[in-house]
């Protein structure tokens, strides 16, 4: 992304940016990753930052999003929380690298698998991690389709529990922050969702939840 100067950033559209995020996921499925002089975009960054995307994702170790999205240093602002849940911090965070730094496209990712969904899909309550896990209950009480196992034993149940906290986290940002309201509503910025699928390296958008 870096190959476009700073200024054009604030000339990308939503949907641009969205774009971006597609087209580099596609190379870092077919593995022909784009090149990249890192220690060039130290100093280019340096003394200011312009993210073209905010990404609220999972802290899973296995899905960092500048690498799935085939992005560099300065290109998106990471929030990373277990669940890739919309706390009170994560949606601030949000808020400043929408309205402070210019990020055109807000994307929830969660990812297959996800050890805080599991965690939630089976009642766990251990120390702090159950603070993470009440963030995910209104998505496990969404689930009106698997009536039998709704454990995270059943991957089916899990997969659609997933799916539907990205949502849930949506709603979440959307209902609670007048700030990323006002700029979704100006069409400012765009908000998307999606799963990565940790067996093929795939982003998976939901087609119903763009909004630009």
């Amino acid at each position: 992304m870096y190959k476009h100067p700073l200024l054009n950033r604030d000339q990308i559209s939503p949907k641009e940016a969205l774009d971006i995020l597609i087209e580099g996921n596609h190379r870092f499925v077919n593995n022909y990753m784009s090149h990249k002089d890192l220690l060039a975009l130290v100093q280019l960054t340096k003394d200011k930052q312009h993210p073209f995307a905010s990404i609220l994702s999972c802290s899973d170790s296995r899905a960092p999003v500048e690498m799935i999205f085939d992005q560099a240093l300065g290109d998106i602002f990471s929030v990373r929380l277990a669940g890739n849940i919309a706390s009170d911090k994560a949606i601030g965070s949000l808020e400043f690298s929408t309205k402070y730094l210019g990020s055109k496209i807000l994307v929830v990712l969660g990812h297959t698998g996800c050890g805080a969904v599991k965690a939630a899909c089976d009642n766990f309550r251990e120390g702090h991690i159950g603070e993470i896990v009440n963030f995910i209950r209104p998505a496990v009480r969404a689930e009106k389709t698997e009536l039998v196992d709704r454990t995270s034993k059943n991957e089916v149940f899990l997969e659609k529990v997933g799916e539907i906290n990205v949502r849930k986290q949506i709603e979440e940002i959307i209902r609670r922050s007048d700030i990323i309201q006002e700029l979704l509503e100006s069409k400012q910025i765009g908000i998307a969702g999606g799963v990565y699928d940790l067996a093929t390296g795939e982003v998976r958008f939901f087609e119903e939840l763009l909004m630009f």
